[in-house]
C-alpha cells in the first residue's frame, strides 16, 4: 500500500498503476479486468483507475511504454555511455530495454498484440518513436537536421525487429536475441558508412545547379 496515494493526480496516479497492473496482465491481459485487480492492489476504487486511463486498453499500454523508457533513461544515465563507440551504445541502450522487461514478458508479449492492430497503428509509431529518441538521447545524439529523423526511425526498426526475436527466444541467455541484434547494429552501420561515401562522392561532384547560380550571381 502506497501512502498518501489518494494525494496522487492522475499523471502521477499512472506508473503506480502501471506497476500494479504487470501483476495482473499475464492473466487477464490489458484489460478493465486487470485494471480493476490492480486498483484493488492499491486500495483506491476501481472507478478512479479507469480516469488514469480514459482511452482505455491502449491507454494502459502507451503508460506501460512510457514507464518503461523512463526506467531506460535513468540506468542508462548511470552507464558511461560518452566512453564507448555509437554502435556499442545503441546495442547497449537496446540490450538495457529487453533485460528490464524480462520480468515482464508476457505482459510484454500482450502489448505487442494490442499494438499489432490496426485502429492502434498510429499509438504504435509514436511509442516506437520515443523509445527510439529515448535510447538515442541517452546515447549523447545532438542531430538537429534530417539525421535526427533517421536515426530514430532506423533504431526504431532495429529494437522492434530485435524485440519480436526477444519474445519468442529459448535460446541459453538469449543467444538468439543477442546476435540478432549485432547483425541488426552491423547491417545499419555498413548502410551508414556506404550512406556517407556516396553523400561525399555527390557533394564533390560537378553541380548544374551551382554553375548556373554562379553565371547568375558571379564572385566580386
Amino acid at each position: 500500500m502506497i501512502e498518501s496515494i489518494d494525494e496522487l493526480t492522475l499523471e502521477e496516479l499512472r506508473p503506480v498503476l502501471v506497476e500494479a497492473l504487470l501483476n495482473h496482465v499475464p492473466f487477464d491481459g490489458w484489460t478493465e479486468a486487470a485494471l480493476a485487480h490492480a486498483a484493488a492492489d492499491l486500495g483506491i476504487p476501481a472507478s478512479r483507475a479507469r480516469l488514469a486511463f480514459p482511452g482505455g486498453v491502449i491507454d494502459m499500454v502507451d503508460a506501460y511504454a512510457a514507464w518503461a523508457d523512463a526506467r531506460l533513461a535513468a540506468q542508462l544515465d548511470t552507464l558511461n555511455l560518452g566512453a564507448m563507440k555509437i554502435r556499442e551504445r545503441i546495442r547497449t541502450a537496446v540490450r538495457v530495454r529487453l533485460e528490464q522487461a524480462a520480468p515482464h514478458r508476457e505482459a510484454v508479449r500482450r502489448a505487442v498484440a494490442v499494438l499489432a492492430m490496426p485502429q492502434n497503428a498510429a499509438c504504435s509509431a509514436r511509442i516506437l518513436w520515443r523509445t527510439a529518441d529515448t535510447m538515442w538521447r541517452a546515447a549523447g545524439d545532438t542531430a538537429t537536421d534530417y539525421n535526427y529523423y533517421t536515426k530514430r526511425i532506423t533504431l526504431g526498426g532495429v529494437y522492434s525487429s530485435t524485440l519480436l526475436v526477444w519474445l519468442d527466444d529459448q535460446s541459453d541467455g538469449l543467444a538468439d536475441t543477442w546476435s540478432f541484434l549485432d547483425r541488426r547494429i552491423d547491417g545499419v552501420m555498413r548502410f551508414e558508412k556506404t550512406k556517407a561515401r556516396v553523400m561525399s562522392l555527390a557533394a564533390n561532384r560537378p553541380s548544374l545547379t551551382r554553375f548556373l547560380g554562379r553565371l547568375r550571381y558571379p564572385a566580386t
